[in-house]
């Protein structure tokens, strides 16, 4: 080989082992999980990550609760072999040491590479998981997602703004709560004066989100109303004591309030429920005290209730 084609080959090589990762960390919106997304990959339109421009290549970003980690870390260490041919891994990154596995599986009729990461956080795990279909394996190989999966990062918080930017309307009052946090990123978020560490029902909190169904006719609301504020995940013992139907923003709407027991610590809280009916679905807003505290956080859910508005 002639030296200006060696030099070209070995410039090439480089060029691509060095391309393989496609710059600075990327965090999706609204979570606080990130990493350096491989060539060829772009933000997800229909889930939270990224995904080549076909949609063969998956690549889910996610939280889970902050015991998730020390369980799998748990798992691997004792079972280091791992079960049923498919063996642990453990990776550094950023974010500090990470556990994985790869497994051959099927999406459908398609043979596929499925990767699964956990990683250490501070009140939360991050959470990655990879699909390779066969016809890309050979660009997305298994070092190559192991190089990603080594930029995992994580970042302390995402911006209220960006946030509540996912939500599909707006939050223009939050009602002086110190901790906003999107529970599933464009679905539902949660205004706290605690956090997940200390646990949110001990002090005032809100949970806004739209619920996919809605009372069938107008007579059904009350009905639909208390069967939805006495199924609130979290709330047990839950006893009504009032709901009645009211106008949110000119619009339909219900008021329900309960009287519960809710958290570890079976903290008594008085929860308010105002659900706000639309065409083919309800905005839901959650307001939970404990019984002590209420006379002040009433008027702070209902400020935030009164700052909800569409999204043009």
């Amino acid at each position: 080989m002639k030296p200006l084609q060696f030099l070209t080959a070995v410039a090439l090589l480089i060029a691509a082992n060095s391309s393989a990762l496609a710059g600075d960390p990327v965090f999706p919106p609204g979570v606080r999980v990130g990493l350096t997304p491989l060539v060829g990959l772009v933000p997800a339109k229909t889930f939270v990550g990224f995904e080549t421009e076909d949609h063969g290549v998956k690549v889910l970003v996610a939280e889970l609760p902050a015991q998730a980690y020390s369980e799998v870390a748990n798992a691997f260490k004792a079972n280091p072999a791992g079960t049923a041919g498919i063996k642990p891994e453990s990776i550094e990154s950023p974010a500090g040491l990470a556990y994985y596995t790869a497994e051959n599986a099927k999406d459908g009729a398609t043979s596929v590479r499925r990767y699964s990461m956990i990683l250490p956080g501070t009140s939360f795990s991050g959470y990655v998981a990879v699909q390779v279909p066969e016809n890309a394996s050979k660009i997305y190989t298994d070092d190559a997602i192991r190089q990603m999966f080594a930029s995992a990062t994580l970042r302390k918080e995402v911006p209220v703004e960006e946030q509540l930017g996912l939500m599909p309307f707006k939050v223009t009052e939050l009602g002086n709560f110190k901790n906003i946090r999107t529970l599933a990123p464009g679905a539902a978020v949660i205004l706290a004066d605690n956090d997940e560490t200390t646990g949110f029902e001990p002090a005032p909190f809100m949970v806004i989100g739209l619920i996919g169904s809605t009372a069938a006719q107008p007579d059904d609301r009350g009905r639909f109303a208390q069967q939805a504020a006495t199924s609130i995940p979290g709330v047990r013992d839950a006893r009504i004591t009032m709901s009645e139907p009211i106008r949110i923003d000119g619009m339909p709407g219900y008021e329900t309030r309960i009287d519960a027991t809710s958290g570890k610590d079976n903290t008594s809280v008085t929860v308010v429920q105002w659900l706000r009916f639309g065409n083919a679905n309800a905005l839901r807003i959650i307001g939970s005290s404990p019984r002590d505290q209420w006379s002040s956080a009433f008027p702070r859910f209902r400020a935030v209730r009164d700052g909800i508005q569409p999204r043009g």
